[in-house]
């Protein structure tokens, strides 16, 4: 139990920078960003769209993604998102602040540290 509210909390926390990183070469959209979560984590990290959809859209409201609905023949409408100017910004902020506490993280509790 404490395992898993653990990883919940980590995954909480960082949703956004797993988001902002999985559009930043190209427009993608919601099922495909769940997907590629849980097949690039090797399925420890899963998004369900209960909580996956809300974020997108708060991180839409907040100007770091923009989403844009895209009708392709054969298939059902889908909403693409993309990042803004002020989303770059801020995954460049957040993967310099992850970098850090994950090296912190690695000299307290690395072998030999303890």
């Amino acid at each position: 139990m404490v395992n898993a509210l653990f990883h919940q909390e980590l995954k909480k926390g960082s949703a956004g920078l797993l988001i902002l990183s999985l559009i930043e070469r190209r427009p993608r959209h919601g099922y495909e960003i769940s997907k590629l979560i849980e097949e690039r984590s090797g399925g420890a990290l899963r998004f369900y769209v209960a909580s996956l959809y809300p974020l997108l859209y708060r991180l839409e409201k907040r100007g770091l993604i923009q989403g844009k609905w895209v009708e392709k023949a054969g298939q059902r409408r889908r909403r693409y998102y993309k990042l803004t100017t002020q989303g770059r910004k801020m995954l460049k902020e957040q993967r310099s602040l992850w970098h850090n506490f994950v090296n912190a993280m690695n000299l307290i509790t690395g072998e030999g540290n303890a």
